[in-house]
This record gives structure tokens, C-alpha cells and sequence, in this order.
């Protein structure tokens, strides 16, 4: 059990955190039929396109800046119960637009979770501002220009998600510049759906801190040997990669491998309740699944906190935290 581990996590997609029984709730509150996206308490799809729909669908449920403290605190609630002392979130201001509710408020209202959550427990959170690839390079330009004039306090990051697919990276650069001049850490979501080669072209043209997954660079060594040079850090997602068919089973997951090989990987749980996972649960992958014990899982945390997009103060007192707890 890893229950007794301290956690952390930076990459989670807010909306990809909420609760069925919480959308079940929102449903409730705006008169909305979920048969079609929830069933015995489960999301319920059976394919990357149907994941999309389901998820867009949960998304559509939460509508005002309330509903977005809700989610936020209940999730991050759900986190510190587990022993998460650090959580980033990803969250799209595009998202907050295409609802009616406006970028500021959805932000707003975000924050608000966050503060209610670490009054009530003492978590940690930053926030990560994504432009969605599949919306176009304008739009994640819009999305960067967003973060790069907002400057709130807990809006540390920068990423790109969405249809890996579409398009090329270097059409995207432009973006992460933008991110880079005003001070955001930098991640991007590569070598999920495509291969090594994503991970190459994001190492070599936006240059980030992280990368989103990233697990497809085992396929190519010569980019294993770039990712151990440059620090890079793989934010892996095992439970996601397994649910959408990334990889057959834990068996042929490369976390192990790009690990041994000398790439810094961290572990965290993507859209957990849609891929019937936790952060909870990925610490259990790592002991029973990978046959990690605390030391090494520990070790993977603290990677998460070195390369977490905070302050050299407070990573240094996050750092001190998970360093002066008990193991078993």
C-alpha cells in the first residue's frame, strides 16, 4: 500500500477530474440527462473519439464560476485525503469562452477552489493555462497571450494539449515564445498518440521543462539520449496510456525503461475518472504493477517537485515536507 506516501502531481486536466457523482450533481442542477455519458456510477465511452465526446459532455455541466470552485475544491479535497501535498492543474481560458462564461470568471472562480482547498487542508496548487492544438495555432497563440498578460500568482505554467495529430509543432512555436518572454514554465503534451518523433521536434522547438506524457520517445534511442541530456521531464500517465490503448497492458509500459535509462519521469493521473484511476491509484501502479518500493516512488516525486512550476521558496519548503516523512 502507498497510501502512507506523501504525492504530488503535475498533470491533471481539471474538467477530466470531476467526479461522476459530482457531474451526476451538476446534472441534476441544470435538468440534464447523463445515461448517455454515465452508467453504475462510471464514465462510460469505448474509444479516443467517444472519450472526447463523454468528456465534452461532463465539461458542459459546469457553467458558472461557482461550479468551477466546486470542482476544483472537491478534487483537490480528494487529492490531500490521499497524502498530496503539490497538484497542478491544467485548464483551458478557450474553454471558459466557449461556454459564456468568459476567461476571467472561469479563472476566477478556479482560484477560488484552490484558496478554499489549501485553507482547509494545506495543498499546494498552481494552475497551467493550455492552448488546445485541434482549435487551431491562433487560438493556442490567443490561449498564451492570455497567460502571458494575466500574471495572477497561481497561473505558473504554460502547455499545449489536444489532437496531437494536427499539425506541427513549429507552428505552434510561436505560442510557447510568447509563454517563455513572460516567465511560464513550459510543458507540452507529445509522444502520446504519435511517436518519438513528437517527442524530438518538442525538445528541439519549444524547448520545455516537461513534457506531457512522452512515453513513445523509448521507440527512438537517440531521443531517450536528448531527453537524459537536456533534464526533460516525462509527466507519465500509466492508468491513461493502458485506457486508451497506448500500450496493451502495465507489462509493455516503458516507465520502467525510460526510468533505468536516466530519464527524470514523475507519475500522475491525466483524467483519472475517466480511466477509472486516481493519483491514488498510479502510486499503487507504480508498487504493484512496475514492483517499485517507497524509496523509488519518492524518488519519482521529488522529481515532480523539482521541476514543479513554483518558487524557489516554496518548492524548497515542499521539498523539505516530503523529505522529512515517515516511510513504512
Amino acid at each position: 500500500m502507498t497510501q502512507h506516501l506523501l504525492k504530488a502531481e503535475i498533470h491533471c486536466h481539471l474538467e477530466g477530474a470531476a467526479p461522476p457523482s459530482l457531474a451526476e450533481a451538476q446534472a441534476r442542477k441544470y435538468g440534464m440527462e447523463t445515461s448517455h455519458i454515465i452508467q453504475d456510477g462510471s464514465y462510460r465511452w469505448s474509444d479516443f473519439s467517444e472519450f472526447l465526446v463523454c468528456y465534452d459532455a461532463v465539461a458542459s455541466l459546469f457553467r458558472t464560476a461557482e461550479d468551477y470552485a466546486l470542482l476544483t475544491e472537491t478534487y483537490l479535497a480528494e487529492l490531500s485525503a490521499a497524502n498530496t501535498i503539490y497538484s497542478e492543474i491544467i485548464i483551458s481560458p478557450d474553454h471558459g469562452d466557449r461556454i459564456g462564461l468568459g476567461a476571467d470568471a472561469y479563472l476566477a472562480g478556479i482560484c477560488d477552489g484552490i484558496e478554499a482547498a489549501r485553507e482547509k487542508t494545506g495543498i499546494e496548487t498552481r494552475i497551467i493555462i493550455t492552448g488546445e492544438r485541434h482549435f487551431g495555432v491562433d487560438r493556442v497563440v490567443a490561449a498564451a497571450e492570455y497567460a502571458a498578460r494575466n500574471r495572477h500568482p497561481l497561473m505558473t505554467g504554460f502547455n499545449m494539449a489536444g489532437e496531437e495529430r494536427m499539425g506541427r509543432v513549429a507552428d505552434y512555436a510561436r505560442a510557447f515564445d510568447i509563454a517563455r518572454d513572460a516567465g511560464l514554465g513550459l510543458t507540452i503534451h507529445a509522444g502520446e498518440v504519435c511517436g518519438a518523433f513528437s517527442v524530438g521536434d518538442a525538445l528541439e522547438l519549444v524547448k520545455p521543462a516537461r513534457i506531457g506524457h512522452g512515453v513513445r520517445a523509448i521507440e527512438d534511442p537517440a531521443v531517450v539520449e536528448r531527453l537524459v541530456e537536456l533534464g526533460t521531464v516525462l509527466e507519465v500517465c500509466p492508468g491513461s496510456n493502458i485506457a486508451l490503448n497506448v500500450y496493451p497492458d502495465f507489462a509493455s509500459h516503458p516507465l520502467k525503461q525510460l526510468k533505468a535509462a536516466g530519464v527524470r519521469v514523475c507519475i500522475n493521473s491525466d483524467d483519472p475518472p475517466f480511466f477509472h484511476t486516481s493519483l491514488a491509484r498510479e502510486y499503487e501502479i507504480a508498487a504493484q504493477e512496475f514492483g517499485m518500493g517507497d524509496a523509488e516512488i519518492n524518488a519519482m516525486s521529488r522529481t515532480a517537485l523539482e521541476s514543479a512550476f513554483v518558487d524557489e521558496d516554496t518548492r524548497t519548503r515542499l521539498l523539505a515536507r516530503l523529505d522529512s516523512a515517515p516511510t513504512a
